[in-house]
């Protein structure tokens, strides 16, 4: 237990060198997208490292239920420091920025209720990063933070040609079971253990359903840590937070390189 603890804060050593040796190369690119899903105006934020040349790989990003907040944006510049074209996606339409808990929770229900609207929201999204010129489209990958850890789900079992989808404490009910068998890639579930939003339970239908359609998976749980890890309220999630971030890129460069 003690080397692999050791062997963890080396690997979130690495990883932190990683970001700043990132930061010094190049400045982190940001701009507004505008663009729509059927009638309704959408507004992405795409943000990258002009350090890099030529095609790079992209990462879509699927903000949380608290939309285009300040976390949301450092998440894809953090991202993108890691050597990947972000484009956070808009699922919530142009301007939408819940600011209290129960205006986040109504938002989101929208979307948990009518799932073909949120697919239709996470692929207007993909198509967008997929267009963009410095974007390899054959090395694409998306990443859920929450509310986008349903959400990222739902896009990848569409089969849309993602090698791969990283869910951080997402919430898994309400899957069409049979749909896992879409899946054309790999996925990445990083979970707090005592999550009461999205409870083992949880986990583990879906973790049936991929074993069932014999995905490529895995599955990361963290003792001690609850919902919203990313924003840690204890020591259990402080190291969350930071060992999810080692496992992302882990996956993210094993998937599309750095």
């Amino acid at each position: 237990m003690k080397i692999t603890r050791l062997l963890c804060f080396a690997l979130v050593a690495t990883a932190t060198i990683v970001l700043q040796a990132g930061a010094a190369q190049g400045a982190v690119k940001s701009k507004w997208i505008d663009y729509k899903q059927g009638d309704t105006a959408l507004s992405g934020y795409l943000v990258y490292d002009d350090a890099a040349q030529g095609r790079r790989p992209g990462v879509l990003m699927i903000h949380d239920r608290s939309g285009f907040s300040a976390g949301t944006l450092a998440d894809a510049e953090m991202i993108a420091r890691l050597g990947y074209v972000v484009f956070a996606e808009d699922i919530f339409g142009k301007g939408i920025v819940p600011k209290t808990v129960p205006e986040m929770t109504d938002t989101i229900a929208i979307y948990d209720k009518d799932r073909a609207l949120m697919r239709a929201r996470a692929l207007a999204g993909f198509d967008v990063l997929k267009a963009q010129p410095m974007v390899d489209p054959a090395k694409l990958a998306s990443v859920g933070y929450c509310f986008g850890g349903t959400t990222g789900m739902e896009l990848i079992e569409t089969g849309a040609p993602l090698l791969g989808f990283v869910s951080v404490h997402g919430a898994f009910r309400n899957f069409t079971p049979e749909a896992a068998k879409n899946i054309k890639g790999r996925v990445l579930i990083l979970h707090g253990a005592e999550d009461p939003v999205a409870p083992m339970e949880e986990v583990n239908a879906v973790i049936s359903q991929l074993r069932a359609a014999k995905v490529d998976f895995e599955v990361n749980l963290y003792s001690g840590a609850a919902h919203g890890f990313t924003k840690p309220q204890n020591p259990s999630e402080t190291r969350a937070d930071e060992e999810y971030k080692v496992a992302m890129a882990r996956f993210l460069k094993d998937l599309l390189g750095s």
